[in-house]
């Protein structure tokens, strides 16, 4: 049973690392424009099949794959924001809402169009560390450690660049940035692809160990937007935090319950936080 626990932790631990990069996208993208993306879904099951069809089709190793995944993820980000969202960015709260929404829709039908709604796995295999009870699976492992590249790359950018600096002026302050001579639309459109950047990251790791269809990110994006509650809205890095703590949840309570509880429990943990701090575990962007 200890090591049953032990290596359900560490389980739960790699996995969490995963989803505070996913739900680090969604964070990123409400803290610098107080936009909800609800086309974080399909972004990340596009991410999947992006890598999966490299995989299949040209024998990329995965990890070689997910850097050209996260590079269109980026540029598809700008481009959505410039369609989508720019026009309605100061229109009320519910338009920008409702343009996510539809790019979310427009995505998951040209999606079901191409690949059905079929199951697909990425046949790929790092063999595991251990013995008995305790193993941990090499994908994972490098999911986290991609995970905490990343995470650092993101940090390093939005505290020692200049772009990263004109996206936290612009977020503290759009009006007073543009005084200032900063590109606000730039550095948002800029803003949007790094938050596309970021799920298409996730969901390209994910799809290295769990199988998935066109429909598997509304799971994932759900889960993001527990997380980001939990880390605090705006707060990048209190997300990673946060899909820590939902990555040990689900590692841990299937050991004492049945697993249909673990979402249960996830969204249970979600209103507490919203009733009893609402600014989250971590801190809201200041």
């Amino acid at each position: 049973m200890g090591n049953l626990f032990i290596a359900s932790l560490i389980d739960g631990l790699l996995i969490g690392f995963v989803y505070g990069i996913a739900a680090m996208g969604l964070s990123l993208i409400w803290g610098v424009m107080n936009v909800i993306n609800l086309a974080h879904a399909p972004i990340m099951a596009l991410a999947m099949f992006g890598v999966y069809l490299l995989f299949v089709s040209l024998n990329l190793n995965p990890y070689i794959a997910l850097i050209l995944i996260a590079l269109i993820g980026l540029i598809g980000g700008v481009i959505i924001y410039y369609i989508a969202i720019h026009r309605v960015l100061s229109a009320p709260p519910l338009s920008t809402l409702l343009a996510t929404y539809a790019v979310n829709m427009i995505m998951i039908g040209l999606g079901t169009a191409a690949f059905s709604t079929t199951p697909r796995n990425v046949n790929f295999t790092l063999g595991s560390i251990g013995s008995g009870d305790l193993t941990v699976q090499g994908t994972r492992l490098v999911a986290a450690i991609v995970a905490t590249v990343v995470t650092g790359a993101l940090y390093f950018f939005l505290y020692r660049t200049r772009p990263g600096k004109n996206i936290r002026a612009v977020a503290n302050n759009r009006a007073a940035a543009e005084l200032m001579g900063i590109p606000s639309s730039r550095v948002l459109a800029l803003s949007f692809g790094l938050g596309t950047l970021l799920a298409a990251v996730a969901g390209g790791l994910i799809a290295t160990f769990f199988p998935f269809t066109i429909l598997a990110g509304n799971a994932y994006q759900l889960k993001s937007f527990v997380i980001v509650v939990l880390g605090g809205l705006g707060n990048p890095i209190g997300s990673l935090l946060g899909g820590l703590i939902l990555g040990v949840m689900e590692g841990v309570i299937p050991i004492f319950m049945p697993n249909s509880w673990v979402p249960v429990l996830e969204f249970i943990l979600f209103v507490i936080i919203l009733l009893v701090r609402p600014t989250g575990l971590f801190g809201a962007k200041k």
